[in-house]
C-alpha cells in the first residue's frame, strides 16, 4: 500500500473512532483527541523529515548505498520531494549508472521548469548515457543533451558548466552528425565574456583538440596570467609533456607554480 493511501486509511480510521467517542462520551473530551490528531500528524512529518535528514547525513559522508535507501524511502512518503529526486540522480552519477539517473533529472525539469541547474544536470547524464551508448542509440539522443544544455542557458544567461558542455559536444562530434568548430569557438567567445579564466582554457582546449599546439600554449599561458589557478597550470603543462614532448619545460612550469604557491 502506498504511503498517502496508508495515511488516508488510518486518518479516516482515526476520525470514525473519533466521532463515536465523541458521541459516546460527550464534547468534554474534543480537546484531548484534537492532540490526538495532532500528534498523529506530527509523527507522520517527523517520519518523512527523518528519511531525508538521513539520507542527506550518509551522504555527506559518501555511505550513497545508504543515503539511497533512506532517500527512496523519503521519496515514497513524497513522491514529487526536489532535494530526493535530485540526490538520487547524484549518486546514479556517483555509480556511473548513468540511464538510471537520467529519470530523476527528468522529472525534476518537468517540476521545475526554470531551474537552470536541472537541465544542466539532466543534459550531462544523458550526455555521459549517450557516450557510453552504441553509435545508433548515442545519435538519437545527442539533440536532447544540446536542447538540455541550451535550455539551461537560457535559464541561466551565465552558466558556465553548460556552454563547456556544448563546446565539447560541438568539437567531437563529425561535422556530418552535427559537430561544429565554429560553434564551439562561439561558445569560447562567451565565455571569454563571462570568465575570462574559463574563456582561455576553453580556446585553448579547442586549439589543442585540432593539433594547433602552439595556438593552445598562447591562450593556456593567458589562462595562468589571469588565474595563476593549479588547474591553469595543469593544462599547460599537460601540453607540454603529452602533445608538445617537452617535459622539461613542463617540469619548470610546475616549479614557477610551485615557487609562487609556498605557504
Amino acid at each position: 500500500m502506498h504511503f498517502k493511501e496508508l495515511i488516508l486509511k488510518e486518518l479516516y480510521k482515526f476520525c470514525n473512532s473519533f466521532n463515536l467517542y465523541f458521541i459516546t462520551f460527550g464534547p468534554q473530551i474534543s480537546k484531548m483527541k484534537y492532540l490526538q490528531l495532532f500528534v498523529f500528524f506530527s509523527t507522520v512529518s517527523m517520519l518523512a523529515q527523518t528519511s531525508f535528514e538521513n539520507g542527506e547525513k550518509c551522504y555527506l559522508l559518501g555511505k550513497f548505498d545508504q543515503a539511497k535507501t533512506f532517500f527512496e524511502t523519503s521519496l515514497k512518503q513524497n513522491p514529487n520531494d526536489l532535494k530526493s529526486l535530485e540526490y538520487l540522480g547524484d549518486i546514479q552519477c556517483h555509480n556511473k549508472q548513468w540511464e538510471k539517473a537520467v529519470p530523476f533529472y527528468l522529472k525534476l525539469t518537468k517540476l521545475k521548469p526554470a531551474n537552470a541547474e536541472y537541465f544542466y544536470k539532466y543534459g550531462g547524464a544523458l550526455g555521459m548515457q549517450a557516450k557510453e551508448a552504441n553509435k545508433f542509440k548515442a545519435l538519437s539522443l545527442i539533440d536532447d543533451v544540446k536542447v538540455a544544455f541550451k535550455k539551461a542557458i537560457q535559464l541561466n544567461p551565465n552558466h558556465i558548466g553548460a556552454r563547456w558542455a556544448l563546446l565539447e559536444i560541438y568539437i567531437q562530434l563529425p561535422g556530418i552528425v552535427g559537430g561544429s568548430e565554429s560553434k564551439a569557438k562561439k561558445y569560447a567567445d562567451e565565455l571569454l565574456k563571462i570568465s575570462p579564466v574559463d574563456g582561455y582554457l576553453s580556446k585553448g582546449h579547442i586549439e589543442e583538440y585540432f593539433n594547433r599546439y602552439s595556438n593552445a600554449e598562447k591562450y593556456y599561458l593567458k589562462a595562468i596570467e589571469i588565474g595563476n589557478s593549479k588547474t591553469t597550470y595543469q593544462k599547460l603543462a599537460d601540453l607540454y609533456k603529452n602533445k608538445m614532448a617537452q617535459p622539461e619545460k613542463a617540469r619548470k612550469l610546475w616549479a614557477t607554480y610551485n615557487e609562487k604557491n609556498k605557504s
